[in-house]
């Protein structure tokens, strides 16, 4: 197991004692992230940030992993920002280097050439929400609940809104913004937030079934995938279908495609090497 970043907590005899806020283990080709600070809801307070943008860079970096689980220990999968560190900041200078912080974490998941499924286990609000609406995939189980209740202590969640608006309606996401209210599981999925919703005792069954399902495809063909998705999303149609045009016809001339398109034909399982 690899962790990154160290928080203190002080054991039953008064002595502190170190323990890591963020660790990853691999199985085979399946990174799982987890998020360690449950004594603080994991929230993102910026050593939290930091951690987490840790693992995802060395993610990027190891082509032994296909993808990604992004977890969370404890009553919460993630209360947002941690409030209490901003109030003892009152800067404006901090306070947007937080949010700037906090935007590249968000992109870098995006930018991440490996698919990224968030395991949502408890509640998710806030930046929590917005950390879930940037993963690529969702699975969350029943007893989990969502929100974006900035409105109700007077600060309008505006860059969790960022995500939320790229994975559901407008009308939902203005709903969830302008009233705060919780929503279940089952909603979120209805909403198009999550994947879908299970119980909790499938959450891992269901998360990772559909992890090894993916990692079981070439991994050249998710990267370009996956940039190639996000890339079009925000074009207008026309440019988007020139620029997928492009990307399936340099996709076509990839090793992997030959290897997929001659064992299709042949009827045998393809053997990949990202190239």
């Amino acid at each position: 197991m690899t962790v990154w970043g160290t928080t203190k907590e002080k054991s039953v005899t008064g002595a502190g004692t170190a323990r890591a806020i963020v660790e990853r283990s691999d199985i085979d080709g399946i990174a799982t992230i987890t998020l360690n600070r449950p004594e603080a809801r994991n929230t993102l307070s910026r050593g939290m940030m930091a951690a987490l943008q840790k693992a995802i860079d060395a993610i990027a970096e190891d082509s032994s992993v296909k993808v990604v689980v992004i977890a969370a220990g404890g009553p919460a999968f993630c209360a947002g920002h941690d409030l209490k560190e901003m109030r003892l900041a009152r800067s404006r200078e901090v306070y947007e280097q937080l949010f700037n912080q906090c935007s590249a974490l968000m992109q870098s998941i995006i930018a991440l050439p490996k698919p990224v499924i968030a395991r949502v286990h408890a509640t998710a609000t806030a930046a929590g929400l917005q950390l879930v609406a940037t993963c690529d995939l969702a699975v969350a189980a029943n007893s989990a609940k969502f929100a974006t209740p900035g409105v109700n202590i007077g600060l309008f969640c505006s860059t969790p809104m960022v995500a939320l608006s790229r994975n559901v309606s407008r009308k939902h996401a203005m709903e969830l913004l302008l009233t705060g209210d919780m929503i279940d599981a089952s909603t979120a999925a209805a909403y198009g937030l999550v994947n879908r919703a299970v119980a909790d005792s499938e959450l891992d069954a269901v998360v990772y079934g559909l992890a090894r399902k993916i990692a079981s495809k070439s991994p050249l063909t998710l990267k370009i995938g996956k940039k190639a998705f996000y890339q079009q999303i925000e074009l207008p149609i026309a440019d988007a279908y020139r620029h997928a045009s492009r990307v399936m016809t340099e996709n076509m001339l990839a090793r992997d495609a030959d290897e997929g398109i001659d064992a299709f034909i042949e009827k045998r399982a393809p053997t990949w090497e990202g190239r």
